[in-house]
Order: C-alpha cells, then structure tokens, then sequence
C-alpha cells in the first residue's frame, strides 16, 4: 500500500510542510502568530573549494537567483 503523500507525488519533507502550514493556519489569533514565526526559517549555506570555505548565503536567496537565472536561458 502506498502512502498518500507519495502517491500525490509529494516528498516526505513537502507532506510535512504542507501540514504543518495547514495546523499553522487552523490555530486561533495569538497561537497562530506564534506559530508562523516558529515555522520562518533561514538556512544559509557555503561551498568549499580546495579545503577553504566560501561566502554564506541564504538559501533561499540562492534558490531564486537560480530559479531566475533559468528562466532567462529558455
């Protein structure tokens, strides 16, 4: 038997969010504001290259860079 998530073509980590986000948003006024600034995150990251770290960057500020640098090559 297959999961639901799977079968929807979901990730395990996207189910995860998705159900979050929805608790997130069933909760009343003062537990919901709490909770969405629990479920804010920034991730950053850094490549290395020849044993030396490189600059951190936000992850989700290299995600769009990308996205965006894609979408001029097509």
């Amino acid at each position: 038997m297959a999961f639901a998530w799977k079968a929807a073509g979901l990730t395990y980590n996207r189910y995860l969010a998705v159900a979050a986000r929805a608790v997130r948003r069933s909760l009343k006024e003062g537990p919901r504001v709490a909770a969405e600034r629990r479920g804010q995150m920034d991730l950053r990251f850094a490549k290395w290259e020849n044993g030396k770290q490189g600059e951190p960057q936000s992850l989700a500020q290299a995600n769009a860079s990308a996205i965006a640098a894609q979408a001029e090559s097509k």
